[in-house]
């Protein structure tokens, strides 16, 4: 019997990955969604190729120009449809929507499925709780995507209880053994040459400033219900090591695997029904030469911010970190600030007094979450302006 599937985000990274693995399989899935915001070339490849039961057009313009062109084709504007489309669960859903934007269709599907899996940080980040909640509620079950928070979830077994410590390895990015007062006038261009992995714009500057650990740190200390002194960051540049865990029994676990997202994604499809195999062989070359090492934070300096994160539940400043980050990136990228700004002003967000007493409040609801990324945003842009032109 095939299994019926949504994809949130099928024509970003994850999203066409996933539909890959999907393809080689197409006797064994039945692919029943599939979104995106306005890429409509690319999700009218994927209907002709896997032809969904609906599609989700969300960018207006879009979707009108489609739903006049494709009127055999069910398009819906936006995720409120879901009670209309899922007259019941379907079985796998990958919520691979880029930023906010994903926030509420992946809290809103999670009913609708027996089991979802999670690549979008900023719902992890920003909203746990509410998807910790809606999984216990609706019995469905959970698959961390990103690599690191993947390997861990394989090597725990439901177990976190019994853990000692946690490394999450980083690569270190394109400036690893760069010091940091050559890195004043790196361009874009440069920052976004990642040595081992092919990512989107966005994440390729997250792991060139390393925030991006920062925010897998409390990604994990949420998903494994874990305390922030248990997690510890290990440079690994060859990106083969995904996590080591440390058990109280003496016992240490570790998880290799290629610098490939397909990994992690066809487990996620495949970990509770078939026995499905993944060519791949083990790389004895990489595991003679691991080369861990503790990140220096002189050299990193934006993972002190993580002081400001100890809580394992929501707390209203995760949402000020996400968003701050994402308008410096976005800031950085077309030239406005320099590289360094970026820590530097995350920094000195966090620590303005509107933000610091929302270390301690819990989200309320979605809508105050997405009106607090709005604000951040802007507030976060003045103050560069303001900085800039005081420079």
């Amino acid at each position: 019997m095939k299994r019926n599937i949504a994809i949130l985000g099928s024509t970003g990274s994850i999203g066409k990955q996933t539909l890959e693995i999907i393809k080689k399989n197409k006797k064994q899935f039945n692919v029943f969604l599939l979104s995106t915001n306005e890429n409509i070339v690319e999700i009218l490849k994927q209907v002709k190729v896997f032809r969904p039961k609906y599609i989700i057009i969300t960018n207006k313009k879009k979707f009108e120009y489609l739903k006049k062109k494709k009127k055999k084709i069910k398009i819906f504007n936006n995720y409120d449809c879901f009670k209309k489309i899922f007259p019941k669960k379907i079985d796998y859903v990958m919520s691979s929507i880029s930023g906010f934007e994903g926030l509420q269709p992946t809290i809103d599907i999670i009913k609708y499925t027996k089991l979802i899996a999670i690549a979008n940080k900023e719902s992890i980040i920003c909203g746990w709780d509410f998807i910790r909640n809606k999984l216990n509620k609706n019995k469905t079950r959970f698959v961390p995507v990103d690599s690191e928070h993947f390997s861990i979830w394989s090597l725990i077994s439901d177990k976190s209880e019994n853990i000692e410590k946690i490394f999450i390895t980083a690569s270190g990015g394109p400036f690893l053994n760069e010091k940091r007062k050559n890195l004043k006038f790196i361009k874009p261009s440069a920052a976004l040459k990642h040595p081992k992995w092919k990512m989107g714009k966005k994440i390729s500057i997250d792991s060139a400033t390393m925030v991006n650990k920062v925010f897998e740190i409390i990604e994990a200390k949420k998903i494994f219900n874990l305390s922030v002194n248990k997690i510890n960051i290990l440079s690994h540049p060859e990106s083969y090591v995904h996590a080591i865990v440390q058990f109280k029994n003496g016992l240490t676990k570790i998880l290799t695997h290629d610098t490939d997202m397909k990994i992690p994604i066809f487990n996620s499809l495949y970990k509770y029904s078939d026995n499905k195999s993944y060519p791949t062989k083990i790389n004895i070359k990489k595991l003679n030469n691991l080369n861990l090492k503790y990140v220096k934070k002189s050299q990193f300096p934006i993972l002190k911010i993580i002081k400001h994160f100890p809580f394992k539940k929501d707390v209203l400043l995760d949402t000020v970190l996400v968003s701050a980050n994402d308008e410096l990136v976005d800031l950085f990228l077309k030239n406005k600030i320099s590289f360094l700004d970026i820590s530097k002003k995350l920094e000195s967000v966090l620590k303005l007094k509107e933000f610091k007493k929302l270390r301690y409040k819990k989200p309320n609801n979605l809508t105050q979450i997405i009106n607090l990324n709005k604000y951040v945003r802007l507030k976060t842009r003045a103050l560069c302006v303001v900085s800039n032109d005081d420079a």
